[in-house]
């Protein structure tokens, strides 16, 4: 099997064989990623693809998930994607789910029909950073949609049947913008409504935009009690019964797990303990930042 460049998945995607349907990210311009910086988008050739899943047939005995990579593959013509997954189908009749990554812009391409196609095919879930709920903030980062094509792009793939994860991005507008960011999150989440929602947390990388930002006295970062503090009123504001809300990424600094809005006050009892106890110290998970 073959891969071009670093590889990319999502935290429940360990496990899962990763498929190289696209090189890159197709918008490739967000202010704070790094992640496929060093890459020129383009799809793969079809052929090249199923080459892949054949070689992953003969050396893996089991295959229980499989993640299509990189960036968007949702950008992929319907009728390939198709085409990928009726071979998976094939030749993995174990596997247990299909996953990508997509974007809001992929989603809103794709006609009602094409996603229920998709979806009847096998591809599961996506996973989709909505990143900040406001307006301001994602012109600033230049995500490149708008918090009502995100919101109407998720509504078309749950009508669909695909199951989504969808991230957020505390500290994402630094503090001049913090309580508004989480608010405006909060808000667009519980419009949406997904089945998992992941909280992250604002990692300065090397080569970014955002990080020149930073350095230039343009940003001003959250310390680690205030990114608490944002990840509180969130969750605060958040009302988006039967999510399931985890911030069990690497980059937290708490870790929080529970089903909205069953456990909401549990989470929220949770992150006022950490805020009490004097553990969050003005020092960032600076070895992230050197990835």
């Amino acid at each position: 099997m073959r891969y071009e460049g670093q590889i990319y998945r999502p935290p429940s995607e360990a496990y899962s064989y990763i498929l190289q349907v696209t090189v890159g990210c197709s918008h490739n311009r967000c202010t704070f990623c790094n992640m496929y910086l060093e890459k020129k988008f383009r799809i793969r050739p079809l052929e090249e693809i199923l080459t892949d899943l054949k070689m992953a047939r003969k050396a893996y005995r089991y295959v229980g998930r499989i993640f299509l990579a990189d960036g968007d593959a949702l950008i992929v013509p319907t009728e390939t994607l198709l085409s990928i997954l009726s071979h998976i189908a094939r030749l993995f009749p174990e596997c247990e789910r299909v996953t990508s990554y997509a974007s809001a812009k992929d989603l809103l391409r794709k006609t009602p029909e094409e996603l229920k196609m998709l979806r009847e095919a096998g591809l599961e879930m996506i996973y989709l950073g909505l990143e900040s709920g406001s307006e301001q903030v994602l012109k600033a980062i230049d995500k490149g949609v708008t918090v009502e094509e995100t919101v109407e792009g998720c509504l078309k793939a749950k009508e669909a049947g695909i199951r989504l994860s969808i991230t957020q991005i505390t500290g994402l507008a630094g503090q001049d913008g913090m309580e508004p960011h989480a608010v405006a999150s909060a808000k667009a989440l519980s419009r949406i409504k997904p089945e998992y929602i992941g909280l992250m947390t604002l990692t300065l990388r090397r080569g970014t935009k955002m990080t020149a930002d930073w350095e230039a006295g343009r940003f001003k970062r959250l310390t680690p009690k205030q990114l608490v503090e944002e990840m509180r009123i969130l969750v605060s504001h958040l009302d988006s019964e039967g999510s399931v809300l985890r911030s069990n990424h690497i980059s937290n600094y708490v870790q929080l797990r529970g089903t909205m809005n069953r456990d909401k006050e549990a989470m929220l009892a949770s992150l006022d303990k950490a805020l009490k106890s004097g553990d969050l110290e003005n020092e960032y998970i600076e070895y992230l930042e050197n990835l």
